[in-house]
């Protein structure tokens, strides 16, 4: 493999921080969803995360993949708020290790 031939990239973990009005989605505070190895989303066995709320985070998640500048907004904000107004779900994006992939392998 050469080296040109491999990027890193964080594995995150996206975690329901808090709810500041009212849960109807079914979700619970600690609730979370990772995304690894580039983009295999997985799930805690039972637990359901709200498909709104998952395509407010979904944009975002490339760039929390990448090491970005220190200055850069994105490198420093862990917070997305999903849209439903009544509910006010907050999730925080965090990183969890490293993974290496060969970019071949890669679309």
């Amino acid at each position: 493999m050469e080296p040109d031939a491999v990027t890193e990239l964080y594995n995150l973990r996206v975690t329901v921080d808090r709810i500041e009005g009212r849960s109807v989605c079914g979700m619970r505070v600690g609730d979370y969803f990772e995304l690894v190895n580039s983009s295999q989303l997985t799930l805690p066995e039972g637990r359901p995360f709200c498909v709104y709320a998952l395509a407010s985070v979904l944009p975002l998640l490339p760039a929390k993949q990448r090491q970005l500048p220190a200055g850069d907004w994105l490198e420093r904000d862990s917070l997305v708020c999903c849209p439903d107004p009544e509910e006010r779900l907050i999730m925080r994006v965090e990183r969890t290790g490293r993974c290496r992939l060969n970019t071949d392998d890669l679309t």
